[in-house]
């Protein structure tokens, strides 16, 4: 909304900083970290009014969890997405259609986690909103998402997979692209949702990952970046920054709150959006892969879900102590703040690891 003021300027004045993205960007990570200290306390204040005895804890999970973690409000998420909206509709190009297919992406799994954390507050249950339901809505999002990117995107990159490392090698999905995107989308919504199970624990890894996923975008939206290092242009995508660095305010204006002990968890409301988020993120930017890699964290929660279920139906036994994974630590008996740390730090190599692929060409 900003940018309009550009039009005042004559070149060199201080209306002109309003061109660049990099100034917008610190712009919105300002504006969405003092959103997040302004408006935390009384969030989480309003929260526990309306919940009363707060969220429900799962009986299934860590029993100490039931006693430490009762009365703690939900739906902290809420605090993110306002203070993530707000920075980036006032400092991003509204004409930029990327911006608006990963808010309505975010906005849209935001809904789908609200109505889910509001059942459970609601009806003292831990399940919440049918998990068929829920899935079903986040692909409908996902491929309006998807089909609105892949008509965004330049010809020669339309419907295509770039492969990271390789840079002359594309793969043209076809009509599957739409589905791949999909399952892109869905699958980092419900990656990042499974990774938020202790304080703290899923927003920095999230914060991680935007940083990773703005620095990547501005660089494809750049004609002079995205040649030198010879990564495939996506002009318009650099404005995607904008977004990243209000979600990484955001995220620490929540973390402020979030610390062991918690005051407020994310919920659905929180864990949901900012997973599709970063799926919508890779989906316009062409690094679907790349995700995988930044946010492999996320990927080894989900895959320790899928690995634990499977093989229990199929033998009734037990590959974890218990899953997601960093319960199964818990249960090795590490410290909820040891876990979280060093979950922090596995997080952050994974992201050089990500970045590296810019270069190793």
């Amino acid at each position: 909304m900003l940018f309009w003021l550009t039009e005042l300027s004559d070149g060199g004045d201080f209306f002109n900083l309003f061109r660049y993205i990099t100034f917008r960007a610190g712009g919105a990570f300002f504006t969405a970290l003092i959103f997040g200290f302004i408006f935390g306390r009384p969030l989480i204040n309003l929260l526990r009014r309306k919940q009363g005895k707060g969220q429900p804890i799962r009986e299934d999970g860590p029993k100490n969890h039931i006693l430490e973690k009762a009365g703690t409000p939900t739906m902290g998420g809420l605090l993110i997405l306002s203070a993530l909206v707000v920075s980036t509709l006032l400092w991003a190009r509204l004409d930029n259609v990327y911006v608006w297919t990963v808010l309505l992406v975010t906005v849209g799994f935001g809904a789908v986690g609200f109505v889910d954390d509001y059942q459970k507050v609601a009806k003292r249950n831990a399940k919440g909103v049918p998990g068929r339901v829920r899935f079903g809505v986040g692909l409908l999002i996902a491929a309006v998402a998807t089909y609105v990117a892949s008509h965004a995107h330049p010809l020669d990159l339309t419907n295509q997979l770039a492969m990271p490392v390789f840079k002359n090698v594309l793969i043209n999905l076809g009509i599957f692209f739409i589905p791949f995107g999909m399952i892109v989308i869905v699958g980092a919504a419900n990656a990042v949702n499974l990774t938020d199970g202790l304080d703290g624990l899923a927003i920095m890894p999230v914060m991680i990952a935007a940083g990773t996923l703005g620095v990547i975008s501005y660089l494809v939206g750049n004609a002079v970046f995205a040649p030198y290092l010879e990564v495939h242009y996506v002009p318009g995508t650099s404005e995607i920054l904008i977004f990243c660095a209000g979600l990484i305010g955001g995220g620490l204006g929540f973390l402020w709150y979030n610390a062991p002990p918690a005051a407020v968890f994310m919920g659905d409301t929180g864990s949901l959006a900012l997973g599709g988020a970063l799926g919508a993120i890779a989906v316009v930017t062409k690094h679907e892969i790349v995700l995988a890699i930044v946010g492999g964290l996320f990927v080894v929660e989900a895959l320790s879900v899928i690995i634990q279920v499977l093989y229990f139906k199929r033998t009734g036994r037990r590959v974890f102590l218990m899953a997601p994974i960093h319960h199964h630590f818990e249960q090795l008996g590490w410290k909820e703040p040891q876990i979280v740390i060093r979950f922090w730090i596995i997080s952050l190599i994974l992201a050089l690891i990500g970045l590296a692929t810019l270069k190793l060409r």
